[in-house]
């Protein structure tokens, strides 16, 4: 299974709480996969999912909040990799559950928002995000290229309370609309690990941390290795430059004439032709019986390349 589909068989092992926590959890299940279909017999909730378990979990509530009996329909989708959907039917109670559930609309008849008043108390809160991403959610997993968890939902209206609920919390989430459809989502790391925190996941936030860990892990010595390789290639070239310039001096001039400073250099440079000017500054003393500092030897190498330009364009000028 993947990692989305783990968290949310986590989640609905989870205890549903008081009974304040079941109404905030249906009231966010019912906004996101809810709606109002009309019969002969009247008004009627539907809700639909791909999900046996969540379509279980959403009779349970319905069931435990306002003891009533509800139709489930089966049907095989042609879209969505022709899962089987299921649809839960509420036939009683509707308009007290519409109105317990904050889902009542005097102009749209169905309401798609997050009511404070559902959503008052931090358990609650907590309780309305985990049946919203129950119904609507995914996650990246932590081993893909990029961390990314959503909710996707129909209505950008809710996706603004949506986001702002989470935002309570510092997740940082952000929503925006997108082709047909809008998406609450969250892109950094620790928000997200923050996320499974909040809804109340153990064993997915600890692979997330576990894997998340790993990665940064491996991220961070690829960076020192890259590191590595970018200073070595500089102090290759850095190296090849100087001994172009000793090779045009030792042919246009006379390298005994130079002062002792570059002369040293230059043995060194040439006994050393790859190494960097702190393991120059190092055999210094090994070849001089003294120690001449890195900045010393810059210095030195600069001079040297200037002497370089010279005898060039001194030779050019003469022919």
């Amino acid at each position: 299974m993947s990692f989305t589909s783990d968290t949310k068989q986590e989640l609905l092992r989870l205890p549903d709480g008081d009974s304040c926590c079941k109404v905030a959890s249906l009231s966010a299940m019912l906004a996101i996969g809810g709606y109002l279909s009309l019969s002969s017999s009247g008004i009627r909730i539907a809700f639909q999912t791909t999900s046996l378990p969540l379509a279980r979990k959403t009779i349970k509530l319905l069931k435990g909040l306002y003891g009533i009996e509800v139709e489930v329909l089966s049907k095989r989708s042609v879209r969505l990799k022709k899962r089987d959907q299921y649809i839960i039917v509420v036939k009683d109670k509707v308009t007290l559950i519409m109105r317990e559930l904050s889902l009542m609309d005097e102009e749209r008849g169905f309401a798609r928002m997050v009511d404070d008043s559902l959503v008052f108390n931090d358990c609650c809160r907590r309780a309305y995000l985990r049946g919203a991403f129950l119904t609507a959610g995914s996650i990246n997993h932590p081993r893909s290229s990029s961390y990314h968890m959503e909710i996707a939902l129909e209505h950008y209206s809710l996706a603004e309370d949506l986001r702002d609920l989470m935002n309570t919390f510092d997740l940082k989430a952000k929503a925006l609309r997108k082709k047909q459809r809008s998406i609450v989502y969250i892109k950094e790391s620790e928000r997200i690990a923050d996320f499974l925190r909040i809804v109340g996941t153990s064993q997915a936030l600890f692979t997330f941390e576990d894997e998340r860990i790993k990665r940064d892990f491996i991220n961070s010595i690829t960076r020192v290795m890259n590191m590595e390789i970018a200073n070595q290639n500089k102090t290759f070239v850095a190296a090849d430059n100087q001994l172009k310039n000793i090779a045009v001096i030792e042919n246009l001039l006379d390298v005994e004439k130079l002062p002792e400073s570059m002369r040293e250099a230059i043995r060194l440079r040439k006994e050393y032709p790859e190494a960097s000017l702190n393991e120059l500054s190092e055999q210094s003393e090994r070849l001089f019986s003294k120690t001449i500092s890195k900045s010393a030897l810059n210095h030195r190498f600069r001079a040297i390349a200037q002497r370089a330009q010279e005898a060039l364009e001194a030779y050019y000028d003469e022919g």
